[in-house]
């Protein structure tokens, strides 16, 4: 009598660390991020790498910058291992697990069978571009905390998919803790507004995040233009916070 075959859970992953929340209302909390290589965009201000490679890094220790490489399309069971390992060594330690990309939800086939296998480990946690809402709907039973981007045209060079994030939002907002808008100097009024809108209709109870552009310099934006912006969003929404990265300036990834 033959066993059965074990099906191969593989992905091609960028790297696999454990860090802090640099963006949101969740910043300064410590998750284990998983990137994951491939996106359906190519935004302007994207500070991460996301084309597919013969190999992915993943840190040895938590918090050490200290990575071994694993060949490309890595055993997600083997990831699943390590979370499993780090969640008994350092116990309390992370929030949750952080699917990132890239964009993640591209590869929706391979999360149906690994995240059953994460969940009981730690909270899953999605950040996804908002466009994939087809794709999010077969997972979304797996998740438990979603946080998307709007594509606001401006800043990202990409054509806002107003519609698409509309349909987003109405299947994911049971598990939004926020809708996230990058702003830099071309961001304009209207844009930020029709943002606004588009949470407060599509989902009301979530915070909506003003997120600066981050230069080298510092935020792309004074605190004067972002409590006016701010002002701007706040008269659609109820909830509307202004949050910067802080990772950049703490020197971790």
């Amino acid at each position: 009598m033959h066993a059965p075959v074990t099906r191969v859970i593989e992905a091609p992953l960028i790297e696999v660390f454990s860090s802090l929340q640099g963006e949101g209302i969740l910043v300064g909390a410590r998750q284990i991020f998983v990137r994951f290589a491939e996106c359906n965009l190519a935004c302007t201000y994207c500070d991460t790498p996301f084309r597919p490679a013969t190999t992915c890094r993943v840190e040895k220790i938590p918090g050490s910058a200290d990575f071994t490489c694993r060949e490309n399309p890595i055993d997600l069971r083997y990831i699943t291992h390590l979370i499993s390992e780090w969640q008994h060594s350092y116990n309390n330690l992370h929030h949750s697990v952080v699917l990132t990309g890239g964009e993640p939800l591209l590869h929706v086939e391979v999360l149906k069978d690994w995240l059953p296998e994460i969940k009981p480990l730690l909270p899953v946690f999605l950040e996804p571009n908002g466009t994939l809402p087809m794709q999010l709907e077969t997972v979304l039973p797996l998740l438990d905390m979603i946080s998307m981007d709007i594509k606001g045209f401006s800043t990202s060079g990409v054509k806002t998919p107003w519609a698409m994030h509309a349909q987003f939002l109405e299947l994911s907002k049971r598990h939004l803790c926020q809708v996230k808008l990058v702003v830099d100097t071309t961001t304009s009024d209207a844009e930020v507004q029709q943002a606004a809108m588009l949470v407060s209709q599509h989902a009301p109870e979530t915070p909506f995040i003003l997120q600066p552009r981050t230069l080298a310099a510092g935020p792309a934006l004074c605190g004067s233009d972002l409590l006016r912006l701010q002002q701007i969003a706040a008269a659609k929404h109820h909830d509307v916070r202004i949050i910067p990265q802080i990772h950049p300036f703490l020197g971790v990834v």
